[in-house]
């Protein structure tokens, strides 16, 4: 009964336009057969005059009432009127569709309390009213894509125990002028219809920057025209919002910054409240693995602490995917359980993609194994913030080899200490591979990701753009015109800088020599280890500097949570 009236609601125009129809098709029939009835009563040479006369008029006026007639308005109606290919093409999402737990939305603690405070003012609509105020009418999560803006929305939903309309941004882009406006003015109307009868609705309009963006001079092809025009049935949907209190709440959702909307559409009054939906932080990222490694048969020795240091800037969805991929190389090999293995192996193919089809040498494997080993002992002994969770000569994205070191937890603001010692570790390789062979390989230069290259950026940013170079020089160069054949600075002034950015590399790269040539027996058995194994992780790394009582220089605790 309740899908009734709102089937009944929303095509109230159709069925009293299909009424008239069919009464009139009724009555032409009862017409034709009174005449019938009369025809047959003439004399014969009269009835076969009129029948050819009946007969060439009755084919033209079947052709034109139930041939042409009906092309010609459901064409207009399916490429003018928002019929056909302009109808959202989308499902509604009934209440058991939508069936999202609040405490399986994890990894998102801050948008969570936020999006509770439009939880309790949907439900407690009447305490709103007596104390004067308003349901929010609009909520923008803004966010990296796989934080959970559409999960997050769902939740809401099932919370308020309210019906979720769902849309995306691109379902209001179409090739008629036109047909963006009569697309939201449909979702409206449905979403009225569904608040009348269910006591509210919430629309989820995804990726809204596809049609919000700022509104556009025409530009004489009508794309323009049809964008502004969808823009602003928007905006006059969400101020009809006001005119009837029907409990109606329109979430959106955006990977791009606010500032790339419309400023019509983001002023206060219509998205009253914006959430911003991040990255999990250490704590959340643990709870992920948690909550995902309950969903499969995991071994008790996981460590989430560990996965969850290491996975660091992972989305839900990447840590979900993660856990998935370690099911499937679990089953590969033929087990039922996931072990902590499968998931370092599941998260160097979503970090760094498959094993490479590449045929190392022995030679080639040496070499490697030493290059990554000096990677891996500055980077465990020096660097200020990172612990260094995997070391692998197994090639990977062309990558012969790679040590991977992650922080204890993001950072947004390095000092001059994390840069020289990000440095270190790029030249680590470099000294490494002078100490034990006398020579050098082009696995530390050659491209954008190399050693050299990094290392190179890193310095020039210092001295450029972070006045931290030995002659003292202050300002953003870098930006004042270094990019543009550095026509804003003056050679001497390059020189100076060219020459601090030198000073930093010699001066690190002479501090790394001496760190690996005072611990030699450690970079030699870290080294044959590497190469015997291919791969140390986590554990085997920490053993091997227990080993030799080597503790990391900043004191950083081991990786637990």
């Amino acid at each position: 009964m309740k899908r009734f009236l709102i089937y009944l609601h929303l095509n109230w125009l159709k069925i009293l336009i299909i009424t008239v129809f069919a009464g009139v098709f009724i009555a032409i029939i009862f017409f034709l057969q009174s005449a019938a009835t009369n025809f047959f009563s003439l004399e014969s040479f009269s009835r076969k005059q009129i029948s050819a006369y009946m007969g060439f008029f009755l084919v033209i006026g079947i052709f034109t009432a139930f041939v042409q007639l009906p092309l010609y308005f459901g064409m207009h109606y399916y490429f003018m009127q928002g019929g056909g290919l302009g109808r959202i093409g989308r499902e509604k999402l009934s209440k058991a569709k939508v069936n999202v737990k609040w405490d399986e939305v994890i990894g998102m603690d801050s948008a969570k309390k936020e999006a509770w405070e439009i939880v309790k003012l949907l439900k407690d609509r009447h305490l709103l009213k007596i104390i004067g105020g308003k349901i929010i009418k609009g909520t923008l999560m803004i966010g990296p894509p796989g934080c959970g803006k559409t999960y997050l929305a769902k939740a809401i939903a099932t919370e308020c125990d309210l019906p979720l309309l769902s849309a995306v941004g691109s379902d209001f882009v179409g090739i008629f002028v036109g047909q963006g406006a009569a697309q939201m003015k449909t979702l409206f109307k449905q979403a009225r219809a569904l608040a009348k009868i269910e006591g509210g609705c919430i629309i989820f309009i995804d990726e809204i920057d596809s049609f919000a963006r700022p509104r556009m001079a025409d530009s004489g092809w009508g794309g323009s025209v049809s964008h502004n025009a969808t823009i602003n049935q928007f905006l006059t949907e969400l101020d009809g919002l006001r005119q009837h209190e029907s409990n109606i709440v329109v979430i959106a959702a955006t990977n791009a910054s606010e500032w790339e909307l419309d400023s019509a559409i983001m002023r206060a009054g219509r998205f009253d409240r914006k959430i911003y939906v991040t990255r999990p932080n250490l704590k959340e990222r643990k709870d992920l693995f948690d909550f995902y490694l309950k969903r499969v048969q995991a071994d008790p020795t996981v460590n989430s602490s560990i996965l969850a240091r290491r996975a660091l800037w992972f989305t839900p969805s990447d840590v979900d995917a993660m856990v998935r991929e370690a099911g499937l190389i679990a089953l590969r090999d033929k087990r039922t359980v996931i072990n902590m293995k499968d998931l370092s192996e599941a998260y160097d193919r979503v970090t760094f993609g498959d094993k490479s089809n590449i045929i190392m040498t022995q030679e080639d494997k040496l070499w490697t194994a030493y290059h990554e080993a000096g990677h891996a002992i500055l980077a465990y002994m020096i660097h200020p913030k990172d612990d260094v969770v995997k070391a692998t000569i197994i090639p990977r994205k062309g990558a012969l080899g790679f040590v991977s070191h992650r922080p204890t937890e993001e950072s947004y603001s390095y000092n001059k200490e994390y840069y020289l010692a990000r440095i270190k570790i790029c030249l680590a390789s470099y000294a490494a591979e002078r100490i034990r062979f006398g020579s050098t390989s082009s696995g530390v230069g050659g491209g954008p990701g190399s050693d050299f290259n990094t290392a190179l950026s890193i310095a020039q940013d210092m001295v450029w753009s972070y006045g931290m170079g030995k002659s003292g020089l202050l300002g953003d160069y870098r930006w004042r015109g270094y990019e543009k054949q550095g026509f804003m600075v003056s050679s001497k002034t390059r020189e100076t800088l060219d020459e601090d950015v030198q000073d930093i590399l010699q001066t690190c790269l002479k501090e790394v020599t001496e760190v690996l040539t005072a611990h030699k027996e450690l970079f030699e058995h870290f080294s044959q280890e590497l190469f015997k194994k291919e791969e140390l992780e986590y554990e085997e790394i920490q053993a091997i500097f227990d080993k030799f009582n080597v503790k990391p220089l900043s004191g950083r605790p081991p990786l637990t949570i």
